[in-house]
């Protein structure tokens, strides 16, 4: 597929940019553990919070092109990407980082990259969102059947910034097809390609299972590198993504969220025998179905878990609101009690009053946060870690093996209720016959 970019903008960048795999290893250092771009999550704070943790490479929340390109008002933009702080893409705490756009509109897409391209590694196109919202915008994964627009949002960034373009996207039903359209955003441009394993259609509580044998022949069809998107819950779930897929890192959006820690001990060298895997099949591989499990299909050799891979929540999330106390660029309220829920989401549900009282906690939006603003969070915290450690300490003695229970439905484990863990939707029940 070949299309034009007559009218659109011609600037050139007068310096050589590195593409591919050299722009892969020599600016972002061959990351393989990779956060994904989400929206009113993947902000600073928690990007800060992320690098702690093992993550090599982090994008920002999605950032509307046309909003950006459109707004002169501060506070706005800042609320997307800060650029007054000077926190936000800093090359000794926030690199290497990759800004995420969407947008249906090449010169206005181009016109935002500009804004920010002093300002990160690389700039993502969105091709990936499924949401209601991206339906009603013509973004994300409803941009998947203009293929000549496509390739023009890609193009135009190629072309004429400084730094490498990329693309999130989603697969299609076929392979086939998947394929021809991943050549066509490496030809338009795009130097990485991150392929999440999903229709548009598998969202939610229809979400299902990432298709990984697809993102194995994007891979074998592209020549720049390829990140794989879906299906990790445990840590040893990664290589076993790695292997079958072929790909050269694994991005993680929820999975990472429930578990910040997800990435914590891993090392980039795939012979290191520092590598804490022994997964043979994905812990993940039993949620095929959307109906109960029979024995003979739950997993019967689960790796071994530690935890440092599974630190205790309530401590996770005093860390995550000391480094919100400590930026100067502001942290959204929605973005701090989203984190919070996740985090803690072990407890909540059995701990009902904290989850009340989380859920009330009220701030005002606007300005930077007062001294001691943030202490409601804080005392929820604080008194959740105080009955974390109340139970925890009434399981010593306990191996964490010990401690864990088998989820009926799935065959996935379920951890101490002080620890962070991944979280999964229940399997829809099988439909009624006869």
């Amino acid at each position: 597929m070949t299309t034009t970019t007559e009218n659109l903008t011609t600037f050139k960048p007068t310096t050589r940019k590195l593409a591919g795999y050299q722009f892969y290893r020599e600016v972002l250092g061959s990351p393989k553990y990779v956060v994904a771009p989400m929206v009113d999550q993947s902000e600073l704070a928690w990007r800060r919070l992320s690098r702690r943790y093992g993550a090599q490479l982090i994008y920002t929340p999605m950032i509307n092109a046309k909003i950006w390109a459109d707004s002169t008002n501060k506070v706005i933009r800042n609320a997307f990407f800060d650029l007054e702080t000077g926190e936000e893409g800093d090359p000794t705490a926030d690199r290497p980082l990759i800004v995420q756009f969407c947008g249906n509109d090449p010169e206005k897409l181009l016109k935002s990259a500009k804004a920010l391209e002093e300002h990160c590694d690389a700039v993502d196109l969105n091709l990936g969102c499924p949401q209601e919202i991206a339906k009603k915008g013509k973004y994300g994964a409803f941009l998947q059947d203009d293929w000549d627009l496509i390739y023009k949002l890609v193009n135009i960034l190629h072309v004429n910034l400084s730094i490498p373009v990329t693309a999130k996207f989603r697969v299609f039903s076929t392979v086939e097809k998947t394929v021809e359209y991943a050549k066509m955003l490496e030809r338009a441009g795009a130097q990485i390609l991150t392929c999440h394993g999903r229709i548009r259609e598998q969202r939610g509580q229809n979400a299902g299972l990432a298709d990984w044998a697809k993102i194995r022949a994007v891979k074998e069809a592209v020549s720049v590198p390829v990140f794989a998107n879906g299906n990790i819950l445990f840590q040893s779930d990664i290589e076993v993504c790695l292997r079958e897929t072929g790909c050269d890192g694994v991005m993680s959006a929820e999975g990472q969220l429930y578990n910040v820690a997800l990435f914590s001990g891993l090392t980039s060298d795939p012979s290191s025998t520092s590598l804490p895997f022994t997964s043979t099949v994905p812990e993940h591989s039993s949620t095929t179905s959307s109906a109960p499990l029979s024995e003979t299909d739950k997993p019967t050799a689960l790796p071994p878990l530690n935890l440092s891979q599974h630190p205790r929540h309530a401590d996770l999330a005093l860390e995550y609101l000391d480094i919100v106390k400590s930026l100067k660029t502001r942290t959204s309220v929605s973005a701090i009690k989203g984190h919070l829920f996740k985090i803690m989401r072990p407890a909540l549900s059995r701990e009902t009053d904290l989850r009340e009282r989380l859920g009330k906690v009220t701030i005002k939006k606007t300005g930077n946060f007062a001294e001691g603003a943030l202490q409601p969070y804080v005392d929820v915290c604080l008194e959740m870690k105080e009955r974390m450690d109340r139970d925890a300490k009434g399981a010593e003695g306990k191996s964490l093996d010990e401690l864990v229970t088998i989820d009926e439905a799935t065959g996935l484990r379920i951890l101490p209720h002080w620890l962070t863990q991944p979280y999964w939707r229940s399997p829809k029940p099988a439909p009624a016959t006869g």
